[in-house]
Parts: C-alpha cells; structure tokens; sequence
C-alpha cells in the first residue's frame, strides 16, 4: 500500500471516528430533550392533560430519579452484552416512549410513557461517556467528552426554549412528534456510524461501592450534586422569573430563553478548546461565574435593566455548559478503568439532582420569592467552589487515591 491510499484510509477511519461522536452527541441531545421538554411546555400541557402545571412539573422529578435508579442498574448488570446493540435498543425504546407521549391526551397514560422512556435513558446515558471514551485516542477524550456532553448542555439550554415556540405555535404534541423523529435519526446514525465495541463483564454492586468510596471521585460527585441542583432550582423556574420582570417585556423572554440557549453552544465550543489543558481551571472558572451571575439577579433583581439581565443571562449559559462537561470530563478522567461505573454514578447523581433543583426551586417560590430562589441557587453553587478547590487536579496528584487501589 503506498503512503496516499494510506493517508486515504486514515483520514476515512478519523472522519468515522468523529462522524459517531457527533451522532452521540445528537442522540444525547435527543434524550436529554425528551426528559426536559415538559418544562418548556408546562401550561400547554397543563391544559392538554387537563392537570395543574406543578402535575406536568413532577413527569420532570420522577422521570430524572428513574433514569438515575436505571443508570445505576444499567451499569451493574448490563455491561457484558454489546453496547453497539444495546444503544440501539435503548434508543428504540426511548422512540416508542416518546411516540406514545405525542399521542396521548391522558395524563396517566402520559405518565406511564414516560416511565418507559426514563427507564431507557438511565441506561443510555451510563454508558455514553465511557463509550466515547473508547472511539477515541487518549489525546482526544476531553474533545470527544465535550462534543458528545454538548449534547447535554445544548439540551438542558436549547431544547426547552426550543420546546416552548413548538407548543406555543403548534401543539404540544408536535414538540413530542418532532423528538421522536429525532430519535429515528439518531438510532440509524448509530447504526452505521458506530463501530462495534467489545462488552465486558457485568460490574456488579461491588465496584460500584469502590468507586463511590474513591476519595477524588466523591468529592466530584459532592460537587456536582450541589452545583447541578442549585442550577436546576434556578433554571426551571426562569421562565417566570422574567416575567416578573420589569425590565423585559412579554415579548423579549422567548429571545432572553433563546440568548440563554446560544451562549450555553457558545461555551460547550470555548470549553471543548481549553477542556484538555485547563480541566480544573475550566470548572472553577465556570462555577464562579454562575454564581456570580445568579447571585446578581438574586440580590439586584428589582434594579437590573434589560441589558444587565441579558448580559447576566449570557454569562450564565456559557458557564453552564463548562460545569456540564467539565464534571464528566474529570470523572471519565480519574476513573480510568472504571469509567463505565463511574460514569453511571455520575448519571445518576446529575439526574437526581435535576429532580431535586426543581423540587427545592418550586418549594422557595411557594414559600418565598425570586429574589430568594437566584440568592440560594448562587450561594449554593459558590460552596461547591471549595470542594473543587481540594480536589487534585489530575491522578498523578493523589496516586493512593486510584479506584483500584481501594479494592
């Protein structure tokens, strides 16, 4: 073979490479879509189903908590059959999840769909990152990581805006209908762009306990449970935060959800090109500027102007997404080996903290205000600063503190 049909070969074979990460990330996209979604059309919804607006709310709580009970299933008893295959059927049951929720016009049946799609998702989302991980060389996990949990971000700050213009100007049913297509596109990108990857052998509750005992990997998971909560306590309720604003008007609050959404791509890109490099510096930078940001509209709220609010807002959705892909980046980092358990807990906290953000968040604005929900999500945010602070940077700082070396 001479150098230029080798040269063809390898850029074909790295063009397939990063052609799958992309459609993981687009299926990652899909499902995280599909968990939030409701939030982003609670009053259609509402009357659709014919159920108060905190009914719809709780599909999100319960639908997050599923998918972290599954996740951590999925990991300890699934992990020896082939992943290409088992991507595909999860994704085949999210399709189906998904297709029911678009057709039904009962709440309960909605409800049981739901469970069907969270069920699948836990399980989808455990293996994503160390599936990454593996289609990849070393130099690239941090791109690759960034590119396939952009999926996240882009989801939890794109997909619910985008969401609300599909109910608002055609149903909600539709915005279902349009998730299910993309679940479609998804599970055929999968299936031809995905290589086969080799299964393991089922983990077990054992490593799962070892990995949770990891002094470096709990104390990540300590962080992200605080900073992913307090972000969700904020996040899903601030659609009517703007409202009660003075600043903005009705018709400005689809283009500050929007603006939020932009910045939150915006920052998965700066994050993807620095996350190699600078991890934790990555991290503290982004959760400082959260904070700061939350704690702002918190505490200023009755005297910011519209561009204040929107620059504030700007500030928070790039930040956001450095938070989202840095915490799994870290944990697919010092777990090594066990990247697929570790990412499971991963997994599971994230979507147990989604659920919990948006119980805190609604019991503050039952019992106390905006100004009150922004303070305490900001301050929240900031205490997990000094968890990261202590966490070392890479593994070769703490060598005892491996995975294995607890076993």
């Amino acid at each position: 073979m001479n150098n230029t049909e080798t040269n063809s070969s390898f850029e074909t074979s790295n063009l397939k490479m990063w052609l799958s990460i992309i459609i993981l990330a687009i299926a990652t996209f899909t499902i995280v879509t599909a968990e939030l979604a409701p939030i982003g059309l609670l009053t259609p919804m509402a009357e659709g189903l014919q159920q108060s607006e905190s009914m719809i709310g709780l599909t999100v709580t319960f639908y997050a908590w599923i998918g972290a009970i599954s996740a951590l299933l999925s990991s300890a008893f699934l992990g020896n059959l082939p992943k290409k295959t088992l991507l595909i059927t999860l994704m085949f049951i999210l399709f189906i999840s998904n297709i029911l929720c678009a057709m039904t016009t009962d709440y309960y049946f909605f409800v049981a769909a739901r469970v069907i799609g969270a069920l699948a998702h836990g399980a989808f989302w455990a293996m994503i990152g160390a599936l990454a991980m593996s289609l990849v060389p070393a130099r690239h996990v941090g791109l690759a990581t960034s590119i396939v949990f952009g999926g996240v971000s882009a989801a939890s700050v794109f997909g619910i805006p985008i969401a609300n213009v599909i109910g608002a100007n055609l149903s909600w049913q539709m915005a279902f209908w349009i998730i299910s297509a993309l679940s479609v596109f998804s599970l055929l990108g999968i299936l031809l762009l995905v290589p086969n990857i080799k299964s393991q052998h089922a983990i077990g509750i054992t490593v799962l306990k070892d990995v949770i005992r990891n002094p470096i990997l709990s104390k990540i998971y300590i962080a992200t449970l605080l900073a992913i909560t307090a972000h969700f306590s904020a996040f899903t309720f601030i659609e009517p935060y703007l409202h009660t604003s003075k600043a903005i008007s009705d018709n400005f609050i689809s283009i500050a959800l929007f603006t939020f959404g932009f910045a939150g791509l915006m920052g998965n890109f700066i994050t993807g090109m620095f996350i190699d490099r600078y991890l934790k510096p990555l991290i503290l930078l982004s959760v400082a500027i959260v904070a700061v940001s939350l704690l702002i509209l918190g505490i200023f709220s009755s005297s910011l102007n519209q561009t204040a609010i929107f620059a504030l807002i700007i500030f928070w959705g790039i930040s956001v997404s450095g938070i989202f892909v840095g915490f799994q980046t870290w944990v697919l980092r010092i777990a090594q080996d066990d990247a697929f358990p570790a990412s499971a807990i991963y997994v599971a906290i994230f979507n147990s903290a989604i659920g919990t953000g948006a119980l805190f968040g609604a019991w503050i604005m039952a019992n106390f205000d905006f100004t009150v929900l922004m303070s305490f999500s900001g301050t929240a945010i900031a205490i997990s600063l000094f968890m990261i602070s202590i966490i070392p940077s890479e593994i070769n700082d703490a060598p005892s503190q491996l995975v294995g070396d607890n076993r």
